[in-house]
């Protein structure tokens, strides 16, 4: 029976070179959130008979995000490979907005951080709508699981 979604998920930890309280926060409510709800359909594992659940892996090797697909039993199904360019300017943007986002938490009126945290939702969703055109063809999703797979995404891009 098919079971198209995402039951594991670990990110390379040797990408991460560096991460603070609040983006370990935010890595860990993207992985959970990811878990308990996702839509994740790699095509041609699919098509080939492997209909879910999948694990999977996320790294940045060379500028590009790999994701290695793998079956419920750690079996690899397939890797795939995305160029990052188009993504560079809204991973920048994320963590500009994520980090006025955090110093209004702990200073700003409630209002202040509204519109700091709408701005931001408005960045996530557009790129998270730019991740599902990417995968397109490969891997279809949802946009909830695009959005949370942005969220895994920048925390692979941070350098300290």
């Amino acid at each position: 029976m098919a079971d198209p979604r995402i039951t594991h998920i670990e990110l390379d930890e040797a990408t991460i070179l560096w991460r603070n309280a609040d983006i370990e926060q935010e890595r860990r409510i993207a992985i959970f959130d990811l878990i308990e709800d996702n839509v994740f359909k790699p095509l041609r594992a699919f098509e080939a008979g492997h209909q879910g659940p999948y694990r999977l892996k996320l790294s940045v090797r060379d500028g590009r995000l790999h994701l290695e697909i793998d079956n419920e039993d750690g079996e690899p199904l397939e890797t795939l490979v995305l160029g990052l360019a188009r993504f560079r300017r809204p991973i920048r943007e994320y963590f500009a907005i994520c980090e006025s986002y955090y110093q209004a938490i702990r200073k700003s009126t409630p209002q202040e951080i509204e519109t700091i945290d709408m701005a931001r939702r408005g960045i996530h969703n557009e790129a998270a709508e730019m991740l599902l055109e990417r995968l397109e063809g490969k891997i279809e999703t949802n946009f909830p699981t695009a959005r949370r797979l942005f969220t895994l995404i920048c925390v692979l891009h941070i350098r300290g």
